[in-house]
């Protein structure tokens, strides 16, 4: 307790005394039952304190009084600053003294993870009630739903990794971007899909939320990487008028797609480590305490910005093309494509974010699940189906594979024979 006693001891003839007493197990007989109901659930949170000034006339302060309060256990909801009051209540014709926990005249002044500071214009009995926000009730059809439609979007983005690996050895292809983005992107959706099993173990629940951290700003950094591929394929194709391979060498895509996030996730976990592992939403993810999650809204944030601004720089290094696309039909078709390809790429990563921020109905709900859960299927059409280097590329493996097979097929046969 911090209190100014010498305004108060000039106030009362030159002295003053202030008594401080903490009452441990008190909670459970003055608990949150007494304090007004919310929509959140309460729970007493601290010991029950009491100050008071013995043999003080004047016991009015001239200054608030500050009560630094341990936390009884782990911060979980928003902490409210209360007091035993004293008030009458008018039950028939009698007035009746009732008591309660009251929040007039006591405020938060600062809360950390072991402790909250409060601070009161009055001396009284003291406690901490924690408000938690109940998680909506899960629908049982928003459930079935995200599981169909993200086993859907993982079976096509296990075809897209594996396509691309089939690819990687063409000179003509350089799919180092796309593949990454899809194993970030895969792992990230497979880790959401199932993280609600673990909140309640702390440190699990704590290191999924590190990975899911690193995994989806790992993501967004490749979507980068893969627009700032194009934008060179671009200012190339406007150069020398072809199309070839082209871009940042593989250890810089390496360097750049997962160093920033890990360097991201590292200063995030020395700034407030307690921001990995919030169960408040019903499964482990990043805390809204002390804006921490503005360690993954904020690179999101500028990484769309950057990629808009990519986008503007490929569309005007494109001028010349566009503006004589009709002289060539083959480069035209290219342009178009490639032209597509930027603007699907950012709707497919961008577009659900911003639907993630509007869940307020179940339309929103399940278009977010619909978006989200189908980027594998998106990105696979975007960069295999409509791709003719990896459409030719999967035809001959196709046809290698298939003459393989019917040329050992009658070798088989002539075996057979022979042995009868």
């Amino acid at each position: 307790m911090e209190i100014n006693l010498q305004a108060l001891a000039r106030n009362n003839n030159g002295s003053a005394a202030a008594a401080f007493m903490t009452l441990s197990g008190m909670e459970n007989l003055l608990n949150n039952s007494y304090f007004n109901k919310t929509q959140e659930k309460t729970e007493m949170y601290s010991d029950v304190i009491i100050a008071t000034l013995p043999k003080t006339n004047n016991t009015e302060l001239s200054q608030p009084v500050n009560f630094t309060i341990k936390h009884a256990k782990k911060l979980r909801g928003l902490v409210t600053c209360v007091y035993w009051k004293e008030k009458e209540e008018q039950k028939g014709e009698e007035q009746v003294e009732a008591m309660q926990w009251s929040v007039d005249g006591c405020w938060v002044a600062y809360s950390a993870k072991n402790y909250t500071v409060c601070s009161c214009s009055h001396l009284s009995s003291f406690a901490l009630i924690m408000q938690i926000g109940e998680p909506p009730p899960h629908d049982p059809f928003l459930d079935w739903l995200e599981i169909g439609f993200v086993t859907i979007g993982l079976f096509f983005f296990a075809l897209a990794i594996f396509t691309f690996l089939l690819c990687s050895w063409n000179p003509k292809i350089n799919n180092t971007a796309r593949l990454h983005l899809c194993l970030s992107l895969g792992l990230s959706h497979l880790l959401m899909l199932c993280n609600d099993r673990f909140v309640q173990y702390e440190l699990t629940c704590t290191v999924i939320s590190g990975v899911l951290h690193f995994l989806v700003v790992s993501s967004f950094m490749w979507m980068l990487l893969e627009a700032l591929q194009l934008y060179l394929l671009v200012w190339r194709l406007s150069k020398v008028q072809i199309i070839q391979r082209d871009g940042l060498p593989r250890p810089y895509l390496y360097l750049i797609g997962y160093g920033v996030p890990f360097v991201i996730v590292g200063i995030s976990a020395l700034v407030y480590s307690d921001g990995y592992g919030d169960t408040s939403a019903g499964a482990c993810w990043l805390s809204t305490d002390q804006n921490f999650n503005w360690a993954l809204t904020g690179p999101v944030i500028t990484i769309l910005v950057l990629n808009m601004i990519l986008f503007g720089a490929t569309l005007w290094a494109l001028r010349p093309t566009l503006a004589n696309m009709k002289s060539d039909v083959s480069q035209s078709t290219d342009t178009r494509l490639i032209v597509f390809k930027i603007l699907a790429q950012f709707v497919i990563l961008g577009c659900s974010w911003i639907l993630g921020l509007y869940q307020s109905n179940i339309f929103f709900k399940v278009l977010f699940i619909l978006f989200n859960s189908q980027q594998g299927t998106c990105l696979y059409i975007v960069h295999c189906l409509l791709n003719k280097e990896v459409r030719e590329e999967s035809r001959k493996w196709l046809t290698c594979s298939f003459r393989k097979s019917t040329s050992q097929g009658p070798v088989r046969d002539v075996a057979s024979v022979s042995e009868d």
